[in-house]
């Protein structure tokens, strides 16, 4: 589902050029090469950790820039589920390819290999994406697949954030947790808030980059947001009813039922359920057994938010180096108004003069949830992504 005092900081200097050293995915050294890797025995593997850094953790400055860096000797990594709740950027799961010998605490100078950033929708958490992930990394063995609990999300909920909670300071999370895990990421790909995440970080880093960084904003418009029409359950009701709850339930069926008797539909409350979870040890009797996995206050404050941030800076004036792209899903009338689609086609050719690029796509037989609606028409869509900076990638080595 689609995903306030004031605003973030903006980005220092220092931030920003530390953030670009993995988002602009600088030019590699003459001569450097990636190594191909072994294959294994398993099409893919996954690393589910959270990275934090330790309260003595120093700032490096690297030369020539004098940019900060995280000190990555000095960082530990939490296993899930017992992750520390008062540290840590963001809880994120890595899904690599079976020609992936990668790490980030491998030597600085072995390359990492590309990476593609999937970012979840308001209510949503790095579990969407497991599947999907999946799928692309036995498919294209040589990339890995960044998945986050966004703020307020899923694993990332025991993490306390300091406010604001909004678009910006979401995607400033997004960019540390890059920076830390010393990622390029190639692609960014975000379903409807995720969509406007991955804009901000775009907004958030230096221009131009160095190499091209594609862009998906899954059925989301960079502007104005229109949600709850054609029937459409409307996620700030939704969001609004789940905080009037309580914050422990007996089972994931009474939250349902109590859903479906607001009148929200059947499949948004089975959707809504899988983020609960146990509170209490298996075998151990209790009336309150459940709890939920999201910050609701939070999330609300994140999706009022997304209904207030305006990108349509970002694609109407596309960095030298980026090239973004939105997806339209076939049924998500509401959505999309005339007004959208006129500005992002005059973008499309602004774009190509700038030496950027801004491209519409449209995914048939799907609604707002696209990975679930037509997974295969999806995959097909991003496929030519990944594809095309496979080849690039090749060509530069």
């Amino acid at each position: 589902m689609a995903p306030a005092p004031a605003p973030p900081r903006a980005l220092s200097a220092e931030l920003r050029r530390a953030t670009l050293g993995s988002l602009a995915l600088p030019a590699p050294r003459p001569g450097a090469r990636v190594r191909a890797a072994r294959p294994r025995e398993v099409n893919f593997h996954t690393h589910r950790l959270l990275m934090s850094s330790n309260m003595n953790s120093r700032s490096l400055v690297c030369p020539p820039c004098n940019c900060a860096q995280m000190a990555l000797a000095d960082t530990r990594i939490a296993y899930q589920p017992d992750v520390d709740k008062h540290a840590g950027v963001l809880a994120y799961e890595l899904v690599q390819g079976n020609l992936v010998q990668w790490n980030s605490f491998m030597d600085k100078s072995i390359p990492d290999p590309p990476t593609a950033v999937l970012l979840h929708g308001i209510l949503g958490s790095r579990k969407n994406w497991g599947s999907f992930a999946k799928r692309l990394a036995h498919e294209f063995p040589m990339w890995q697949f960044l998945l986050v609990d966004l703020r307020c999300h899923g694993d990332s909920a025991s993490i306390k954030k300091r406010g604001p909670h909004t678009v910006a300071s979401t995607a400033l999370d997004v960019l540390k947790l890059v920076v830390q895990l010393r990622l390029t990421p190639r692609v960014l790909v975000g379903h409807s808030f995720g969509g406007k995440v991955a804009l901000s970080m775009v907004e958030q880093a230096a221009k131009p980059l160095a190499r091209p960084v594609r862009v998906w904003v899954l059925d989301a418009t960079p502007g104005k947001v229109r949600a709850g029409g054609d029937g459409e359950d409307h996620p700030a009701e939704l969001i609004e009813f789940l905080r009037r709850m309580p914050a422990q339930v007996s089972s994931k069926v009474e939250v349902v039922n109590a859903l479906v008797k607001e009148q929200f539909s059947v499949d948004v409350a089975r959707w809504v359920a899988t983020n609960l979870r146990r509170s209490s040890p298996l075998g151990q009797q209790s009336s309150s057994n459940f709890s939920w996995t999201f910050d609701l206050n939070g999330i609300s404050k994140m999706y009022k938010s997304y209904e207030d941030t305006n990108l349509w800076s970002v694609v109407e004036n596309v960095p030298r180096g980026v090239h973004i792209n939105f997806l339209k899903a076939e049924r998500s009338l509401h959505r999309w108004a005339l007004e959208d689609l006129k500005r992002i086609h005059s973008a499309e050719e602004l774009a190509a003069d700038e030496g950027g690029g801004v491209e519409m796509h449209v995914l048939e037989d799907a609604g707002h949830w696209v990975h679930a609606d037509n997974p295969d028409g999806l995959f097909r869509i991003l496929s030519s992504t990944f594809r095309i900076e496979t080849t690039i990638r090749g060509m530069q080595d």
